[in-house]
């Protein structure tokens, strides 16, 4: 799907293995941490099987329906890499495909080369930005399943412009392998792309089946959600558009609308096939859109809140900045390199500020192998290497935001079992409820962490297949706890009252 045969595409390869590089200098790279606190531990299991003996409905809900984990843990076991090496360099992947897949998309838009490389720049420079209140950046700083979905999005929207809908339709199934939802994006605007070409070519209307639009797909029971399944989806306020404050409909509001006015006016040094994209852009944004509003409109209609259908923003965000780049080059940039690094110096040393803020108690880039910094992230070090791979562990349910852990995940990094926490766990009990009573349940029996004593501990152990504890000092005494460092403790228990003690394992 690839073709690398000319000078200038061999060139744009090398240059945007370069703009890989200064991106995740730029944005950073952090393994097991938010969403990927989920896939992280997938790719590990399906790389080593024996890990993760105990919970591990709550991240292979999710892999069961991509092939992504399967394939990066494939490979890992193929080549001998470690899953760590094996994920950093999925990321390193990841983003050179979406800007390569950015200038061929601006290659096809623009006539102009200076202006595919401002766009894919500008992309470049932009990958932490939020989109709306999605709770999405328009590329992960860790690796998901989208680290691969939006480079295949991008990939088959330049090969359709291109003329190649064959190579679309590849792209397009690739991205449906890796990641269904973000497919669906994808394949509605392509849908619609199609349709305003078979339009224009007819001069009429080109009729839309009623039943297609008005589809929905009756996954779960037209009724509010009910019991811990409820509580966990209302956690995810940003599924609800009653919740977006003014800035996040601003966000998603002036994109369209730019995009709106750019596809009704004549642009300088753009090819044909742009207007037709920003106007599709436009209608799925405001298609989407309504269908978001929809869902608030009755009680009835929550549990499809999960469906997220705002998140067809992404694909908007995701075509809409290169675009944007690409216009700052032939409007305001031209040949002044003085106006190139007046725009670009500012902005990736911006975006490295807020790639720091976002995780302060961290390494910029966490390279694997380096040594671990940081208390949370020293424990769980200490657990993958000290401890039996069928151990399991018990942490205080809200440990994800407590200060210096900037939300890595326990099982992403120490690759072991562990009870579910109330974050990160309850996302995957957000869209698939079936997991609810083992979530609350964990949770409680973990709750109020912060006063368990001996025999608290001990109680759990007699509920759960709990062998371990992560536990901020000072440790509760008689616990038996072979690792220390100056804010958290590792220590054994056991269920009938006699502690296990002498040397670790």
């Amino acid at each position: 799907m690839f073709s690398s045969d000319t000078p200038s595409h061999r060139a744009g390869i090398y240059a945007c293995a370069g703009l890989t590089c200064a991106a995740v200098l730029i944005h950073g790279y952090h393994l097991g941490t938010e969403d990927a606190a989920i896939w992280a531990p997938a790719i590990k299991k399906a790389a080593d099987p024996s890990l993760y003996p105990f919970g591990d409905e709550f991240f292979l809900t999710h892999a069961h329906l991509s092939l992504f984990p399967y394939v990066l843990g494939w490979f890992s076991r193929l080549t001998h890499l470690a899953p760590d090496f094996v994920i950093f360099l999925c990321q390193l992947v990841g983003v050179f495909l979406l800007l390569l897949a950015s200038w061929r998309l601006l290659s096809t838009c623009f006539e102009k080369e200076c202006a595919c490389w401002a766009g894919t720049a500008l992309l470049a420079g932009l990958l932490s930005v939020p989109v709306a209140g999605t709770a999405l950046p328009i590329m992960d700083p860790y690796v998901t399943s989208r680290t691969l979905s939006t480079p295949f999005t991008l990939f088959a929207l330049a090969s359709y412009l291109a003329g190649r809908p064959r190579r679309a339709m590849a792209w397009l199934a690739a991205c449906a392998m890796v990641h269904v939802q973000m497919w669906v994006y994808a394949a509605v605007l392509l849908a619609s792309l199609e349709l305003s070409r078979r339009r224009s070519a007819a001069r009429e209307p080109v009729p839309v089946p009623v039943a297609f639009s008005l589809a929905l797909p009756f996954l779960w029971a037209l009724e509010p959600a009910q019991g811990p399944a409820r509580k966990a989806l209302l956690s995810r306020t940003f599924f609800f558009v009653t919740n977006w404050t003014w800035y996040e409909w601003l966000g998603a509001v002036a994109p369209l609308a730019l995009l709106w006015w750019g596809s009704r006016v004549a642009l300088r040094g753009a090819r044909a096939p742009l207007a037709g994209l920003m106007r599709n852009l436009v209608w799925i944004g405001l298609l989407f859109t309504a269908a978001g509003l929809l869902l608030i409109c009755s009680p009835r209609l929550e549990n499809y809140a999960r469906l997220q259908p705002l998140r067809a923003l992404h694909i908007v965000y995701l075509a809409g900045f290169p675009i944007a780049g690409a216009l700052l080059a032939e409007y305001v940039l031209k040949d002044r390199r003085w106006r190139w690094f007046a725009l670009f110096a500012p902005l990736a040393a911006g975006m490295w500020l807020l790639a720091r803020d976002t995780f302060p108690a961290s390494p910029h880039v966490e390279w694997p192998g380096m040594a671990p910094e940081g208390d949370w992230n020293s424990a769980f070090f200490w657990v993958r290497d000290h401890t039996p791979k069928d151990a399991v562990f018990a942490l205080d349910p809200g440990y994800l935001l407590l200060p210096g852990e900037d939300t890595h995940g326990f099982r992403a990094i120490a690759e072991r079992s562990s009870l579910a926490d109330r974050l990160k766990d309850s996302g995957a009990v957000s869209l698939f409820p079936q997991l609810a009573g083992d979530w609350d349940r964990q949770v409680r029996a973990q709750s109020p962490w912060n006063t368990f004593a001996l025999a608290d501990f001990q109680k759990l152990a007699r509920l759960y297949p709990v062998t371990w504890i992560v536990t901020r000092l000072p440790s509760p005494s008689g616990l038996d706890c072979p690792y220390r460092n100056s804010g958290l403790a590792v220590c054994r228990i056991s269920s009938g009252g006699m502690l296990i003690s002498g040397q670790h394992d």
